[in-house]
């Protein structure tokens, strides 16, 4: 494990600390970490404020080493972390991405009220888990050969929605379209296609979900009826999950591939896990060109999924779907490097962001957000635990200032798993959410203890840091009804 930070930490202001550039640890940039004063506190212990200093030594990597207030120990980067590395002379990291590559959430809503669904939440809940198989390596409903596995790879949603899974104008309110330029199937091993091939639309396990809510409060109503959410009451559906076994392998692979470029190009690093490879070297463009093969995997894994959900409430409630107005808001990743261009001390620099465990979040005007959410700003989606809130944000300008358009991805851990455990067991939080009001149904007990709220930070605070901060605003809460879990 990475050593906790023992260096200088000053406070900004009343949201953001800086850990100075220090040269003698070869620090070329700062660390900038969002979060308040009892946050920081309490994350002083945690080695993830180590990693967010050691991610400051990446060749190329420009601005600051960001943590977001969600962020956490993990891989490399602190979860949470988010890294800005100039395109043209700049390495490209797998730890800066995460093994689940596009883990990221989608948000549907809804023409329902809660009094529609209020006494069919359980059967609801039930018929997506018939649809939606969960867990650890399970194998969904759309099994592919390669040779188509290798379209899905290049097309993303594009592909699920050619196949029926979806409509057509669901690909316009889907981060990238739902498909990632520069994908190369080639760059794939045969294990990551092996693991591919059966598992698409499914949900896998550990912190990801489905999840049917209300909207609990809305902060800013014009912004909201442009989302579509209109009114406290009304349903939504969240989904949560990502590249399943093939993201896993991808990531894998490349890894050992990473450690090797390290030492061909005689790169210095303060952490193993950071292994690198100058972005325009063959190990580079290979890792994303497998990298985006990952990311176009999960859009058109949450297509299907998004198929499915819609399959469940037609057989619920005896309406279509259209009827129903289950609508995608939007979908982002939150596990990704991408080429994106942003203004640096007065100038326009290509570079290539990795966000692991962040969200983008463009301002208003940007010409990657979708037209209809263009005059307002990106929709950003933020999941919380399975017993509090949820919430859907909006990207600023000012955010496109601090962070390279870049906020929070969740509520973040704050426990391990096996800490979580050793809290109570999975009967006893069923059985406090069943009191609250919410319907759960998970594929394995051990994960209900595993991802009981106390494992993690309080969301609530988390969106109030990035809304105090600017870099995104609060438009609506949402609660939870009936939670699936993997």
């Amino acid at each position: 494990m990475a050593e906790k930070y023992a260096g200088k930490l000053e406070q900004l202001d009343a949201f953001r600390w800086r850990i100075p550039a220090d040269r003698n640890l070869g620090m070329t940039v700062p660390g900038i970490v969002y979060a308040d004063r009892p946050m920081i506190d309490e994350m002083r212990s945690d080695p993830a404020l180590q990693q967010v200093a050691n991610v400051a030594t990446l060749p190329g990597i420009v601005g600051a080493s960001f943590a977001m207030p969600d962020f956490h120990y993990g891989y490399g980067f602190s979860i949470g972390g988010v890294a800005g590395i100039d395109a043209s002379d700049g390495v490209i990291s797998p730890g800066g991405v995460g093994y689940d590559i596009n883990c990221g959430v989608r948000l549907l809503r809804t023409d329902l009220m809660l009094r529609d669904v209020q006494d069919r939440i359980d059967r609801l809940v039930d018929a997506i888990y018939s649809n939606v198989p969960a867990g650890t390596g399970k194998d969904g409903k759309v099994p592919v050969k390669r040779g188509e596995l290798e379209e899905v790879l290049v097309n993303g949603a594009g592909w699920a929605v050619g196949r029926g899974f979806g409509r057509p104008e669901d690909l316009t309110v889907l981060e990238e379209e739902g498909a990632m330029e520069g994908a190369d199937p080639g760059a794939l091993s045969d294990r990551a296609i092996q693991r591919g091939s059966p598992q698409l639309g499914t949900l896998g396990s550990g912190n990801h979900f489905l999840e049917i809510q209300q909207v609990e409060e809305i902060f800013d109503e014009r912004v909201a009826r442009i989302f579509g959410i209109e009114a406290p009451g009304q349903i939504t559906v969240m989904v949560h999950t990502g590249s399943r076994g093939l993201g896993h392998q991808t990531c894998d692979d490349s890894l050992e591939e990473m450690q090797d470029a390290v030492r061909e190009y005689d790169i210095a690093l303060p952490d193993r896990q950071l292994a690198c490879a100058p972005i325009d070297s063959p190990p580079g463009r290979r890792y994303f060109a497998a990298m985006a093969c990952a990311a176009n995997y999960a859009w058109a894994n949450r297509q299907c999924i998004t198929h499915w959900i819609r399959a469940a409430f037609e057989q619920i409630l005896g309406k279509s779907e259209r009827a129903l107005g289950l609508d995608i808001v939007y979908d982002v990743a939150h596990n990704i490097a991408k080429f994106e261009t942003h203004e640096l001390k007065g100038e326009r620099k290509r570079l290539c962001v990795h966000r692991k465990g962040a969200t983008r979040a463009f301002g208003p005007g940007h010409p990657e957000v979708p037209a209809p959410y263009r005059a307002v700003g990106q929709p950003v989606i933020v999941p919380g635990d399975m017993g509090r809130n949820s919430y859907l944000l909006v990207g600023t300008e000012e955010g496109m200032r601090q962070t390279w358009g870049s906020t929070c991805h969740g509520a973040g851990r704050r426990l391990s798993r096996t800490a979580a455990l050793k809290l109570q067991h999975s009967q006893a939080v069923i059985a406090r959410l069943n009191r609250a009001g919410i319907y759960i149904r998970s594929a394995g007990k051990k994960t209900v203890a595993e991802e009981a709220p106390e494992a993690y930070k309080d969301v609530n605070d988390v969106v109030r840091i990035c809304d105090g901060a600017g870099i995104s605003r609060l438009v609506a809460k949402l609660k939870p009804l009936g939670v699936m879990k993997g």
